[in-house]
């Protein structure tokens, strides 16, 4: 089953603090990208469509000029002439590059890489900007059992400092409570989708807005609830927490390490 991951954005609310897409945000030694990627190929799915957009050369020359030696374990020999890996991470992904534009949308990214998920009887997607600990096989085999076109993963949000105001008549507030005391789930991504997902897209719509709500429509779109480690990299802070996680040897997404 190939993994489309949408590589695109212009990761706005990152540019002050990283002169990179967000993708290639670092994360310890390694970019998110690589994490993320890391942890569907642990899973045993190692073919990859990387949507690209913003500073797609970037993505694309770190791959080309990629270093195993970097988090791997090696021996050198002749003074650096001879390196030995003792362990290899991406000797056997398999990774499609694909332009898909610098400002499309989500749905039109994916809509770009249709060709490419010819004889895909099923295909995940994911936003790459986000890191779970979510048993990714069981979630597959949970979706392919039942008749939905499409999936997500249902998850609380992690923003816990705002608060969800209810207000009545003349907007006198009713009840005030922090995001994290609540019952709210966000969309975290980490999509499951049957082919029939562009029966129900259109050119220039937006994923999680016309095509979903067609879906809902005829009830065959899922949340998956997770309610176990999962985390974006939306913001500045956002990537200090993951980097804290790492550093600490605490990584609940580097299943790859267990």
């Amino acid at each position: 089953m190939k993994v489309v991951l949408f590589c695109g954005g212009l990761g706005m609310r990152l540019r002050d603090f990283e002169n990179v897409p967000k993708p290639l945000a670092k994360i310890g030694y390694r970019p998110v990208l690589w994490h993320l990627m890391s942890y569907y190929a642990y899973h045993g799915y190692k073919d990859f469509v990387l949507c690209l957009g913003y500073r797609a050369d970037a993505i694309k020359d770190y791959f080309l000029n990629y270093r195993e030696t970097i988090s791997n374990d090696f021996v050198m020999t002749g003074g650096g002439r001879e390196v030995q890996l003792l362990n290899e991470d991406t000797s056997d992904w398999r990774i499609t590059f694909v332009d898909t534009g610098l400002h499309a949308n989500i749905g039109e990214r994916l809509m770009a890489v249709r060709d490419f998920l010819d004889g895909e009887e099923m295909f995940m997607a994911n936003y790459s900007d986000g890191l779970s600990d979510l048993p990714l096989n069981g979630y597959v085999k949970d979706f392919e059992n039942t008749d939905a076109t499409g999936c997500f993963l249902s998850v609380s949000p992690t923003s816990y400092g705002f608060h969800l105001v209810e207000s009545g008549d003349g907007n006198r507030v009713e009840q005030i409570q922090f995001v994290g005391d609540s019952k709210v789930r966000i969309n975290g991504g980490f999509f499951i989708f049957r082919q029939e997902i562009f029966d129900y897209m259109r050119p220039g719509e937006e994923l999680v807005v016309e095509p979903f709500h067609r879906m809902i429509a005829e009830r065959r779109l899922i949340a998956h609830p997770h309610d176990g480690f999962w985390h974006c990299m939306d913001t500045f802070k956002d990537k200090q927490v993951l980097e804290d996680l790492d550093a600490q040897g605490n990584a609940p997404w580097q299943l790859w390490k267990k």
